[in-house]
C-alpha cells in the first residue's frame, strides 16, 4: 500500500481533541502544506478542532501571513500551544494574547528530552533547567513542571507530553517512508517525535521535498527509518517547503557546499560597536562558544575583524560545530559548519555545562541580575534555548543598550518575568557579565555591581539616575 497522499488526505487523519507535534526552528522543519491543509479543513468544516499543539523552536517568519503556525491560527482549532518560542508566529501569539488559546512554554531543550522519554516510557525530564525562573512552579504556574527532590537537592520534573500525531519534514522520503534531512539546515528532535508517537500507536505523517525510489536511499542519510513514517506529503512548491524563514534553499547551510568567508565589512562605531568590542574581550582560546539571536551575533565580526576568529569554536543551538552563524531571518542555520548534530545532542551538551560562554541578549534587567527575554509587554515570545543556554554556560555575557529608545528603561526594579534568574546564577558561582555602551554591570551575591564605566560617561547622570534601584559601585577603571 502506497505511503504517498495528498496534503488534504494528511489533514483528514487529524481528529478532534488531538495532539500534534512537530520539531521546529523557524520555518526549518515545519510541514507548511500540510498545516495549511489542516487550516482549510478547520475553516470548511470546523474539524479538527480543539487541537494541542507542540513544538520546539520558534515556528514562523514574524510576517503577516500564514506561514509558520500562523496557518493553525484560527479560533476553535488549536485550544492549546505547547512551545519554546511563538514569537515569529504573529497571528498565533495574538490568539494567546487574546486568551483565545492556553499556552505554556518550556525550555527549549526539553522537548527532544521530552520525546526520549515518551518513547522509553520514561516518567518525565528531570532537570535543573529552569529552577527560579518562571518555569519553575514556584515563580509562575505551570501545569507542566512540578518540584522534586533527590539526595537533597531540587530539581524539576517536566511531565511527559503525549502526542497523538507526529508531523515531521525532511529533504527526500522514498516509496518505503525512509526520510533525509539533506538540504534542512538542522535534524532537529524528528526522530525522537516519530519514535514516542509510534510507541504510543499514533499517526506520523512526514512532508518531503522530493520522493525517491524505494531502497535508493544511502542507510547512513535516513535520520528517520520509513517504518516508523505512515504517510508522506510532497511538497508542490518550495514556497510550502522554506529551509529558513526568509531562504527556500542555500546549500551552504545545508553543509552542501563551502563558501569563501565573504570580506568582513567592519561595523560602524555606535552604541552596539562599544557594546560587542567589550563583551568580545571576554573571549578566550579554546572557549566552546554560542552567540544569541540579535547583537550578539555582532561578536563573529568582531572577532573576525581582530583576526582571532579561530582561536574559538561558534555553536548553534540548532546542532553546529565551527563555521559562522547566519543572522536574521536565517537564524539557526551555519555557514561552513564543521559538523552538525542531533538538537537532543547540543542541548545535552549545554545542559551539562559544555558551553565555555555564551553572549545573550537583555530585554530586561532588575537589581538582583534577573534577566527577561521571555515577554515584553503584552508581547509573548518565550524562551527558546535561551534558560538551558544562560543557565548552564560556564560564562554569561548579556549584551544590550542601556536604555531602548521610546520604550521604557531596560533596568527596572522588578523584571516583567524571570528568563534568567540571577538567584540560581549566585548560588552556582556563574560569571555573568551584562555590557551596555555606557557601563558594565557584574552580578555578585544576587544583586548587580558597576565595575566599568565607559570613558566620556557620566556615572551620576547618564546610568545612575535613570535607574529605579542604586547597584553597588566598584569601578574597575576608575
Amino acid at each position: 500500500m502506497s505511503k504517498i497522499i495528498s496534503a488534504e488526505q494528511a489533514a483528514a487523519l487529524i481528529k478532534d481533541n488531538s495532539t500534534i507535534a512537530a520539531a521546529t526552528v523557524g520555518l526549518n522543519g515545519w510541514p507548511q502544506e500540510i498545516a495549511l491543509a489542516i487550516g482549510e479543513r478547520f475553516l470548511h468544516t470546523g474539524s479538527p478542532k480543539n487541537l494541542t499543539l507542540v513544538h520546539s523552536s520558534t515556528c514562523g517568519d514574524h510576517g503577516d501571513n500564514k506561514n509558520g503556525t500562523n496557518a493553525l491560527a484560527h479560533e476553535g482549532l488549536v485550544r492549546r500551544l505547547i512551545c519554546a518560542h511563538t514569537g515569529a508566529a504573529i497571528h498565533m501569539a495574538r490568539l494567546v494574547s487574546e486568551n483565545k488559546a492556553e499556552c505554556v512554554f518550556l525550555p527549549q531543550g526539553v522537548f527532544p528530552q521530552m520525546w526520549r522519554s515518551v518513547s522509553g516510557k520514561k516518567p518525565g525530564v528531570i532537570t535543573k533547567v529552569g529552577l527560579h525562573t518562571f518555569v519553575d512552579p514556584r515563580i509562575e504556574p505551570n501545569p507542566l513542571a512540578e518540584l522534586m527532590e533527590i539526595d537533597g537537592e531540587e530539581w524539576l520534573r517536566y511531565k511527559n507530553i503525549l502526542p497523538d500525531v507526529a508531523l515531521l519534514r525532511g529533504t527526500h522520503c522514498d516509496e518505503n517512508g525512509n526520510l533525509t534531512m539533506s538540504e534542512d539546515i538542522a535534524f532537529m528532535e524528528q526522530l525522537s517525535l516519530a519514535s514516542a508517537v509510534k510507541n504510543r500507536g499514533g499517526i506520523v505523517i512526514a512532508q518531503a521535498k522530493y520522493l525517491a525510489k524505494a531502497g535508493s536511499l544511502h542507510p547512513k542519510s535516513v535520520k528517520v527509518p520509513g517504518t516508523l513514517v505512515d504517510y508522506v506529503v510532497i511538497a508542490s512548491c518550495a514556497q510550502t517547503h522554506m529551509q529558513t524563514q526568509q531562504t527556500k534553499y542555500n546549500p551552504a547551510f545545508a553543509g552542501n557546499l563551502k563558501v569563501p568567508a565573504e570580506k568582513i565589512v567592519p561595523l560602524p562605531f555606535d552604541e552596539r560597536r562599544i557594546i560587542l568590542e567589550r563583551a568580545a574581550k571576554e573571549l578566550k582560546p579554546g572557549y566552546l562558544v554560542n552567540l544569541g539571536v540579535g547583537m550578539p551575533l555582532g561578536i563573529a565580526n568582531i572577532a573576525a575583524e581582530k583576526g582571532n576568529f579561530a582561536d574559538f569554536t561558534l555553536t548553534t543551538e540548532t546542532g553546529s560545530f565551527g563555521g559562522t552563524p547566519a543572522t536574521g531571518l536565517d537564524f539557526g542555520a551555519c555557514y561552513n559548519a564543521q559538523a552538525t548534530i542531533d538538537h537532543g545532542a547540543m542541548f545535552d551538551l549545554y545542559d551539562g555545562g559544555g558551553l565555555d560562554i555564551a553572549f545573550l541578549g537583555m530585554a530586561q534587567v532588575d537589581r538582583f541580575g534577573n534577566v527577561n527575554v521571555s515577554k515584553l509587554g503584552d508581547k509573548l515570545n518565550g524562551p527558546g534555548g535561551f534558560i538551558n543556554i544562560s543557565q548552564n554556560a560556564k560564562n554569561i555575557v548579556f549584551c544590550g543598550t542601556f536604555t531602548d529608545k521610546g520604550k521604557p528603561n531596560k533596568f527596572v526594579e522588578n523584571v516583567s518575568q524571570i528568563t534568567f534568574s540571577g538567584k540560581y546564577a549566585s548560588e552556582t558561582n556563574q560569571n555573568v557579565l551584562y555590557v551596555t555602551e555606557r557601563c558594565v554591570f557584574k552580578l555578585e551575591n544576587q544583586r548587580l555591581v558597576l565595575i566599568e564605566v565607559t570613558p566620556g560617561v557620566d556615572m551620576q547622570t547618564q546610568i545612575l539616575d535613570l535607574m529605579p534601584f542604586t547597584p553597588e559601585i566598584r569601578l574597575c577603571n576608575s
